[in-house]
């Protein structure tokens, strides 16, 4: 019993050392300088509402606008009134599917690219070309495809998904260490088997962060297109309401953009720390 109240103050103490030592880390880091940047846009936004007060809100009344939103995001009221809620997830859905779908034909090809010096002197040329072209450029080829705005949207974000991905991947491959290969080739290693066990495990670290740029680029794209397309969706919505002249919602649109983006890179960088084991890097 004595021994255990011992090991309770042990551990005590050191909790109470190590809170001390991160206090003044976790205060100022973490709260108290994102703290004062939010509140610096906050300001500058007001100060350029106060300025254009006819048609731009101010934060609060913004919020006061936005209050069914925010509470009710999963309302729906007829055809066509939906919440933002499930506009979001309609869009989240649109870049997921694109994603994925550039995800499995990219990672492979830049294998290719990466383990083949013929593959990638015969693809290269197509990627450099294609790369630059603006995603919006590729809508009414996928709307003469389709003839669809759903099929065409998940089409726009797959063809922009492709190039990061693909780029890092094959960075990736070909930066593995020839001593690594040789050791395998000494082995008499299956190809097959140093793919699995040598060259994808080194190369997990390039494919994630050619994926998050590549989810990145497509949460971006979505916004953009389904301004064009219309139906349902988070940038149909901010277009919808700027036509109304309701900066409010707009607001609170990008508000919901922004955050959205940023769950969506936690979650590829949370999979890539349990897949890799190693601390995710910033990209």
């Amino acid at each position: 019993m004595i021994f255990q109240l011992n090991l309770a103050a042990i551990f005590a103490v050191a909790g109470q050392t190590a809170w001390k030592k991160a206090k003044p880390f976790v205060l100022k880091d973490v709260i108290l300088y994102p703290t004062l940047g939010f509140l610096g846009i906050i300001l500058l936004w007001w100060a350029i509402a106060l300025a254009n007060h006819e048609l731009m809100p101010t934060p609060p009344e913004a919020l006061v606008a936005n209050l069914d939103y925010i509470l009710n995001p999963f309302y729906q009221r007829g055809p066509g009134n939906l919440g933002i809620g499930w506009l979001l997830l309609a869009s989240i859905r649109r870049v997921l599917i694109g994603f994925l779908l550039g995800a499995v034909v990219a990672i492979p090809v830049g294998f290719l690219i990466g383990m083949s010096r013929s593959a990638m002197l015969a693809i290269n040329p197509i990627i450099q070309i294609f790369k630059p072209v603006s995603p919006l450029a590729w809508l009414p080829i996928a709307l003469a495809i389709f003839n669809l705005a759903d099929p065409s949207a998940i089409f726009v974000i797959f063809i922009t998904s492709l190039w990061p991905t693909i780029i890092n991947t094959a960075l990736g491959v070909s930066s593995v260490s020839k001593d690594y290969l040789d050791v395998a080739r000494v082995l008499e290693m299956p190809r097959w088997r140093q793919i699995t066990k040598i060259i994808l495990p080194a190369s997990l670290p390039y494919i994630f962060t050619g994926l998050r740029i590549s989810l990145g680029i497509a949460w971006l794209v979505i916004v953009a297109v389904e301004m064009l397309t219309g139906g349902i969706g988070i940038g149909f919505f901010v277009w919808d309401e700027w036509s109304r002249l309701n900066l409010s919602s707009v607001f609170l649109a990008v508000l919901v953009i922004g955050l959205t983006g940023l769950v969506l890179d936690y979650a590829v960088g949370r999979l890539q720390e349990f897949v890799t084991h190693r601390p995710k890097t910033s990209t």
